[in-house]
């Protein structure tokens, strides 16, 4: 373990409790850091700067911002990566390494890849690998070994994540100063607020910043302020917290931890701040080469000293100030560079100059320096500025280890632009300006451009105000507070060095040229700039690039940085795992009326969209033969499954066969009353969606059935369309109303005659495809005629509170008949010998009629429904594909679901159905095959589990009982 620490005495690191050390390893070595630290932090109090590798030339890295905000401190976890490690809470036993290297971390092999990068120009990609033909089956090779940061754990395990929902008056983002002081006012008016923070502390740059000559304002304003937000009943608050977007209606996504709140607020209050911005110059991205701003987070929070010696860089008065928070602390500081000719408050810098640092004005660092191999910065070269980006050919070399820079702010308003507003840029002054806000919306703070202490709680108690006003109904005097702050940004902080390597983008690995290439490319546009040579795409997105490149942009296509603006802020703000987005890992499950009766069966439990229906009856183990002795019982005797699970629709009223007309591809406007018919619902793309039976019971009223997944989506299609027809209709899904049975099998008829005495159930009197209103054991029953199993069967619907209750009655009267009950892996093999097709799993999100041979299922003459005139048009243009069914030797390996049919090298389908079929002692099938592939007596091979092919023969179907006289009788 290493024994050096830098770590500052008390008051500083108030995020860390000393008396908690904590042992952790970084790369297989150890090292000690406190509760509170982070990663970053802990391996910066052991001097350990390189946590990752660049992305394109390996470049060694360390933060930049120690606040999230950049792509510098990406580790690796044993169980995830892409981690960043000043985000990453210490806890003991922590083990992590770096990523994106070959060999070691702080000894590279891949690091020569720099020394390449002139042959590596912007875009070189896009021109590079596609020629001369077949070279990117070369390149491939190479360049997936490279790609990619981290390493995924592909036997991790899922964690429980979940969501929640919050209300609130006033959502306020941010908690710093102006998020504080809005906060306070909104609650004192007795409104609900909500204030969400990213830190794990409130009081955001209060506790790190310098905003007076003393040093002692922060401190006290923050004590004040913090303590009364933690003691307000109104005030709900949330650390740790990142609200990931802004949508319609103040709709706000706020992750914390494995948490995501799905917020909504009437009114919303943005104070996120601003971020530091860098200076461009060579080696600007070396270890040890940061923010301002992270090195006053390093001091304050966490009470560590980043370094002997520092050189400070600065285009503002706020460099002042933290020279005199690090002078404070005992640091040293070598000196303090300023890009313009003075301080605006020439009382700074009398002060600096009195306490002995040297200080440079009308400056800027030329050059970071550096120790073999690139591990740390070792001093800088400064230069004298003699025009915009021009520097003096007069160098000054000093020794340092750290280097502060800040060339300005640029305010964090991703969440703004989400919202619609529009990010301005003045010329002159070098300053952002926010607009075209949308109702509810507001700033305040530096984000909204005020910077100076006591403005910023004035101007954040207007903002609330005027919300309190706009919430409550009261009187708003929409009063404007001008405060002409002078400008915080240097105008032009970029130095191109001719050796290059001063970095625009640090995730990217992008340099000076590389912009500049883009624009004598052709792209003017920010935008396309982006897109060609991925400025501002890595995980920072832009945070620290779009200015510079903006700025780069403007001078080299002879416009203004107004004019040609920076690239589009998308959701989501941070990174965000699709375990927030999914939430809880739980998978919710329905259960008919007789689920009970199945598990006291020995049935095999499984999902069938959101129910749990039995599979088959008995021991898994024995599943092929349970399933084959339920479906010989079937064809033999008879059987009883429960199918309680089918959508059931009742539609009701003067228009409903009209409705039904306009909905389904068959004619159901002269449907008989006590007849049913196959129902086809396609989309307005002629796609088909789904099928049941449409029952009619009376001239004003169906009962459709539809499949057990898609129910909802029908019932709401259906919804839809006559808000837009207006139909004279009632439409009701019941299909957890009823309960429902299907006695199939040539005994089913004897099975029903003893239970059912009101009906004449011949079948001269009950025909196939009838439907009759009757009763069994005083219970209303709906009977129907069907045939999905291709035998005799009644589908018996019924109010579910009766369901265990006539299951018990039938299967009392089925025993003198030796009726069994059937699962659905059976009742799949039975309607597969039929060669019945199964919605969504012989169909798929672009099957049409004509596919899947549904076009008897057509109604040609029908003027319209929905999905005609696709269906016409896809009908007139000759097939790519075709619905076959097919048989299989049955000693050759059978086919899965989704297993490929070649046609030659090419793909031209896969199965969608598969089975052994003990009435036929066959393998049998269907599956989609090429046009030529599908002519009766074809064959064609199918790929199956270790890469084996084997040959299909093509049959017409059904395999089973072809003139349909079972289901007759």
């Amino acid at each position: 373990m290493t024994s050096y620490t830098t770590r500052l005495p008390l008051p500083y690191g108030s995020q860390i409790d000393r008396s908690q050390p904590i042992q952790f390893s970084f790369d297989g070595q150890q090292f000690e850091g406190y509760a509170g630290d982070t990663l970053a932090s802990a391996l910066i109090a052991n001097q350990r700067w390189i946590m990752s590798r660049s992305f394109k030339y390996h470049r060694p890295r360390g933060p930049l911002t120690m606040a999230g905000q950049d792509a510098n401190t990406l580790i690796q976890l044993p169980q995830e990566p892409n981690v960043l490690a000043d985000q990453l809470a210490l806890v003991p036993g922590m083990s992590a390494t770096g990523q994106n290297y070959s060999g070691s971390l702080t000894k590279d092999s891949d690091a020569f890849l720099g020394k390449f990068s002139k042959f590596m120009p912007v875009g070189f990609y896009y021109r590079s690998f596609y020629k001369p033909k077949g070279a990117w089956k070369l390149w491939e090779a190479v360049i997936r070994k490279k790609a990619g940061l981290g390493v995924v754990d592909l036997n991790f395990e899922p964690e429980y994540y979940d969501k929640a929902y919050l209300f609130t008056d006033v959502a306020i983002i941010g908690a710093g100063p102006a998020g504080l002081q809005a906060a306070l006012t909104a609650a004192e008016a007795g409104l609900k607020v909500l204030l969400i923070e990213q830190d794990p502390m409130l009081g955001g740059s209060l506790l790190y910043a310098r905003f007076d000559l003393s040093g002692q304002k922060a401190q006290a304003i923050a004590q004040s302020l913090i303590a009364q937000v933690e003691q307000h009943p109104n005030i709900t608050v949330l650390t740790q917290s990142v609200c990931n977007a802004w949508f319609t209606d103040h709709y706000l996504p706020v992750i914390q931890g494995k948490r995501m709140y799905k917020v909504r607020a009437q009114q919303c209050i943005v104070a996120s701040g601003s971020f530091d911005q860098p200076v461009i110059f060579r080696n600007n991205d070396l270890p040890g080469v940061m923010l301002t701003s992270a090195v006053q987070r390093l001091i304050k929070l966490y009470g560590v000293q980043p370094g002997k010696k520092t050189v400070i860089l600065t285009g503002h008065d706020d460099g002042y100030r933290a020279a005199l928070e690090l002078l404070d602390a005992g640091l040293e500081i070598t000196a303090l560079v300023d890009l313009r000719p003075k301080a605006i408050d020439q009382t700074l810098q009398q002060t600096l100059q009195k306490r002995g640092v040297a200080l440079y004005l009308e400056s800027t660092v030329f050059e970071a320096l550096h120790d073999k191999g690139m591990q740390h910065v070792t001093g800088v070269d400064i230069r004298p500025i003699i025009a915009q980006g021009q520097v003096s050919a007069h160098s000054t070399k000093i020794t340092c280890d750290v280097v502060a820079m800040s060339s300005g702010y640029m305010p964090v308003y991703q969440l703004l632009c989400q919202a619609g507003a529009k990010l301005s840029y003045n010329d002159t002054t070098a300053q952002f300006q926010i607009s075209g806000l949308p109702q509810g919306l507001h700033v305040t703070g530096s984000v909204a451009g005020i910077h100076h202490i006591d403005q910023v709680l004035e101007h954040a108690t207007h903002i609330a105000h005027m919300v309190n006003a706009e919430i409550l109904g009261q009187p708003n005097s929409k009063v404007t507070l001008d405060f002409n702050e002078a400008s915080l940004n240097f105008p032009w902080p970029i130095f191109e060095h001719p050796k290059g390597k001063e970095f625009v983008d640090y995730d990217e690995d992008l340099q000076i040229r590389d912009i500049i290439n883009a624009t004598k490319s052709g792209y003017r546009d920010v935008q396309l700039v982006k897109r060609f040579s991925t400025v501002g795409m890595g995980p920072s997105q832009g945070r620290h690039s779009a200015l510079p490149t903006a700025r780069l942009v403007a001078k080299y296509t002879e416009r203004s940085v107004s004019e040609t603006g920076v690239t589009t802020a998308r959701p989501p703000f941070t990174a965000e795992k699709l375990a927030h987005i999914a939430g809880r890992g739980f998978d919710p499950y329905r259960q008919t009326p007789m689920h009970q009766r199945h598990v006291a069966l020995g049935a095999h439990m499984i999902p069938a969209g959101n129910w749990q229906r039995p599979a088959y009856y008995g021991d898994s183990a024995q599943r092929l033969a349970h399933i084959q002795a339920e479906a010989k019982n079937v064809r033999q005797n008879v059987g009883i499954i429960d199918v309680s699970t089918l959508g059931g629709l009742d539609i009701r009223g003067a228009d409903s066969a009209e409705f039904l007309n306009r909905l389904y591809t068959f004619a159901f406007a002269k449907l008989p009353v006590g007849k049913t018919r196959y129902a086809v619902m396609a989309a307005e793309d002629g796609v088909v969606i789904d099928d049941g039976v449409a029952a009619r019971l009376s001239e004003q009223h169906f009962y459709v059935t539809a499949t057990t997944s898609g129910v909802d989506r029908i019932y709401q299609q259906m919804l839809k369309w006559n808000a837009q027809w207006r139909l004279n209709v009632d439409i009701t899904n019941v299909t957890t109303a009823f309960a429902a049975v299907n006695i199939a099998g040539p005994q089913a008829r004897q099975v029903m005659q003893a239970v059912c005495h009101d009906v004449d159930l011949s079948n001269a009197a009950f025909p196939y495809l009838g439907v009759r209103l009757a009763t069994i054991a005083n219970i209303p029953v709906r009977l129907m005629r069907v045939g999905f199993v291709g035998e005799l069967g009644y589908e018996i619907h019924y109010p579910a509170r009766y369901g265990e209750y006539l299951w018990d009655l039938l299967m009392q009267a089925g025993q003198a008949f030796n009726m069994q009950p059937f699962g659905v892996e059976t009742q799949r093999l039975l309607r597969l010998e039929k060669g019945h097709i199964i919605i969504s799993q012989d169909t798929d999100g672009m099957t049409h009629p004509e596919e899947c041979d549904l076009s008897w299922a057509v109604a040609k003459s029908k003027p319209w429904f929905v999905g005609k005139r696709s269906i016409e048009i896809l009908a007139s243009q000759p097939l790519k594909r075709k619905l076959v069914t097919f048989v299989l030797d049955k000693n050759q390996p059978q086919p899965l679901e989704g297993h490929i049919v070649l046609e030659g090298d090419d793909i031209s389908g896969n199965i969608t159905s598969c089975e052994y079929s003990p009435t036929l002692d066959q393998t049998i099938g269907m599956a989609y095959v090429g046009i030529e592939q599908s002519h009766e007596g074809q064959t064609f091979p199918i790929r199956v589990e270790g890469g084996k092919v084997v040959h299909a023969t093509v049959v017409k179907a059904p395999f089973y009982d072809p003139n349909n006289q079972r289901q007759e009788i």
